[in-house]
């Protein structure tokens, strides 16, 4: 089978992918991949990394004002969909996935256009505009969140759940990963991270809590992003930085990580939240409330509901709430229930899901 994904703009549109083709590869080497991206995005560094051809389309998203610029969009969007048409024709797909970001408009309605049969994956609880205007032209969307089904005609939504769950669960485990770290330790621990970057309001609050874990009956692993590291370090150790908190400005082998931690605090995007339930992880979530349509609420909230979570809205988030609630979650009996939970709401099956629905479209 022959089969081009487009997807770029953050990693929660571009892992997902990846995650899909290392599946399809791993079930059968014979498929063969062509991914569509932007020139400029982050995807133009990763899939080619990652040992998978790429080309590109010259593509910009909507303002959501009113705007000279739209115009300029709407130019380079005909101009993107000849362009994809001419990489489809070339490539002759069975069939074609978008899993988000603008770059997925020209290629996938490029693909409606040539009657080749395509699936849009929607990772978060409310979808954005990329993918509500491709609905109409697909055979199929794919959703992660139940919540995210009302959005699209009924008749061609599946729930597949998000394929970083089947990379993560399936991922082997670094056993000195922890002590890479400098992570040696009879605690449970508690992994605090505010994505690949760092959190500033995160940041903020484990500066204002962290004196006060001294003690405590767990041990906190703080990710502070690269970029805020040297910062963080030395304004912990003038205020004294416990035995039991340590920090680190980044981790490449999050799903490794995973599987030796008992708890994490961080965002809610979505792929943090596949990845979170695919290993039934309790957590604190704290949805960044500076996404379109507030959706990393709205994807705490699925988690929350379902007794895998709890939420502290930035706006509500200290140093003493940021404490009460880990105090809280750390309780054995607490994080067992929580655990039961979050492995109840994850899809560890997700990319064979999705991949079962690319080969019923390319069958046909």
């Amino acid at each position: 089978m022959k089969v081009v994904v487009s997807g770029g703009g953050t990693g929660g549109h571009i892992y997902p992918a990846l995650a899909l083709i290392h599946h399809m590869q791993a079930a059968d080497p014979a498929h063969e991949f062509l991914y569509i991206g932007t020139e400029n995005g982050l995807e133009s560094g990763i899939v080619p990394d990652a040992g998978i051809d790429f080309a590109s389309v010259h593509i910009t998203g909507f303002k959501r004002r009113i705007s000279f610029d739209n115009v300029k969009t709407l130019w380079r969007f005909a101009a993107a969909v000849q362009k994809a048409k001419k990489l489809l024709k070339e490539f002759n797909p069975d069939v074609v996935v978008g899993t988000g970001g603008y770059v997925c408009g020209p290629v996938v309605y490029a693909a409606s256009r040539l009657g080749i049969p395509s699936v849009i994956h929607e990772q978060n609880s409310v979808p954005g505009l990329t993918n509500k205007f491709l609905a109409r032209y697909v055979q199929k969307t794919a959703v992660c969140f139940e919540e995210a089904a009302s959005y699209f005609p009924d008749e061609k939504v599946v729930f597949t759940g998000n394929p970083r769950a089947t990379e993560v669960v399936s991922a082997d485990a670094d056993e000195n990963i922890l002590a890479s770290f400098g992570v040696t330790t009879e605690l449970p621990i508690v992994l605090i991270v505010g994505g690949s970057r760092g959190a500033r309001p995160i940041n903020e609050a484990v500066l204002e809590a962290a004196p006060g874990w001294e003690g405590k009956p767990f041990h906190v692993l703080y990710v502070t992003g690269e970029v805020h590291y040297e910062d963080i370090r030395n304004r912990l150790k003038d205020q004294h930085l416990p035995d039991n908190v340590s920090v680190i400005p980044y981790v490449k082998d999050m799903p490794s990580l995973l599987q030796h931690v008992q708890a994490v605090t961080t965002r809610a995007g979505a792929t943090t939240l596949a990845e979170l339930t695919a290993v039934g992880m309790p957590s604190i979530l704290i949805p960044s409330p500076y996404v379109t349509n507030n959706h990393q609420e709205k994807n705490a909230d699925s988690l929350v509901n379902a007794g895998a979570a709890v939420m502290i809205r930035e706006s509500e988030l200290s140093g003493a709430v940021l404490t009460e609630q880990l105090e809280h979650l750390m309780k054995p009996d607490r994080r067992k229930t929580m655990q039961a939970a979050a492995e109840a709401a994850g899809t560890p099956d997700a990319a064979q899901r999705l991949y079962a629905e690319l080969l019923k479209l390319a069958e046909k």
